[in-house]
């Protein structure tokens, strides 16, 4: 029994070690290569470095006004504010505001969350400019406060003036008087040799 059980056929599939070993790194290559292209594929997008925004953000134009809204009005005339990079309407200004400073608007306009590191360079002018603008307000400061003292030296000069006249019209008047009534000469006399008409009504 047990010689002709070795020569009974066997029912047993076979397979060739050499082909499927073969098959199977061809496989594991042609899965590296897929894994490799996804990777190249979704390879981190360079974004800007975020940077200052270049306009006025419009909050207040449409303020205290009011605006009939139907179901085919656009969504960009709803109310609310209308962000068209993302097209979507934000309900009031505070929500309006996160939304252009957060971080999907900065993606759909191209721009990653990170900021510049400044250099030691640009410290430095950031520096400069800052004082250039103090000494510029200090100096308007300056020209605001030489005028200021520059009229009030005119007024007192014209207030110098004025007096120095009166002084000068009052002198001259008591010295006409004083000739008048000094003088030994008769006021009868001095009316005749028109002396009378120099005193001044004014005492």
């Amino acid at each position: 029994m047990s010689a002709s059980g070795s020569s009974a056929p066997e029912f047993r599939r076979k397979w060739d070690r050499d082909e499927y070993e073969s098959l199977a790194q061809q496989r594991l290559w042609a899965e590296r290569e897929a894994v490799q292209a996804q990777n190249q594929k979704t390879a981190p997008i360079k974004r800007e470095l975020l940077k200052q925004r270049d306009y006025k953000v419009d909050i207040d134009s449409k303020l205290g006004k009011s605006q009939v809204i139907t179901k085919t009005t656009p969504a960009s005339q709803s109310g609310g504010y209308y962000c068209n990079v993302c097209d979507c309407v934000v309900k009031d200004s505070i929500n309006f505001l996160d939304h252009i400073n957060g971080k999907k608007h900065q993606r759909n306009l191209g721009m990653s969350m990170r900021v510049e590191r400044s250099s030691l360079d640009q410290v430095k002018k950031r520096f400069d400019m800052n004082k250039k603008k103090l000494e510029e307000k200090k100096k308007d400061y300056d020209i605001e406060q030489r005028m200021q003292e520059l009229k009030e030296e005119e007024e007192k000069l014209k207030e110098y003036r004025r007096e120095k006249r009166k002084e000068r019209k009052r002198k001259a008047d008591t010295t006409i008087e004083e000739d008048m009534n000094m003088g030994s000469m008769d006021p009868e006399m001095a009316k005749i040799m028109g002396f009378g008409g120099f005193s001044s009504s004014k005492k």
